[in-house]
């Protein structure tokens, strides 16, 4: 289990914030089109969803490899997995907040960048722009199920 002070912990979420708060966006040759960094990404990083914070481990390993997100997203030139779903979605109709269901696509890039193996998720909703939603930092494998520890496939909250 990876070890860290309270004191390093701050440091490196507040160098991942004020990293993730200056990419505007980055264009990937996969999609030849930019892909955005909103508001959406960072609070992925923070939380698994809504009101469920990550652990101090989980953050903290995301936002240590946070920098080598946009270097991945401008060298992608395959993608390597794609989930298509339904899933109620937080909009903004007529000056209010409503759920919605709407279809979403999930993008998975995997590169191996300075020692680290990463996957860098973007998503899209119902056709829209697409924008970054997470970095997932490869654990390991469970050696009796093949199954990857940690995270649990669903893009959503990994």
């Amino acid at each position: 289990m990876l070890k860290f002070s309270d004191e390093q912990f701050r440091e490196i979420k507040e160098k991942g914030e004020a990293l993730y708060k200056s990419l505007l966006e980055v264009h990937c040759p996969y999609f030849k089109e930019k892909i955005s960094f909103g508001s959406h990404g960072l609070e992925h990083l923070k939380f698994k969803r809504r009101e469920k914070a990550r652990s101090e481990q989980d953050q903290y390993m995301r936002f240590k490899l946070l920098s080598l997100v946009p270097e991945i997203l401008r060298c992608s030139h395959t993608l390597q997995g794609i989930l298509e779903t339904n899933k109620f979605e937080r909009i903004r109709m007529h000056g209010r907040t409503e759920t919605v269901m709407k279809p979403v696509k999930y993008y998975e890039f995997i590169a191996v960048v300075k020692r680290n193996r990463v996957r860098v998720i973007v998503k899209q909703i119902d056709n829209g722009h697409k924008f970054f939603w997470s970095i997932i930092p490869f654990w390991g494998m469970n050696k009796k199920t093949m199954s990857r520890l940690l995270h649990d496939g669903l893009p959503e909250e990994d």
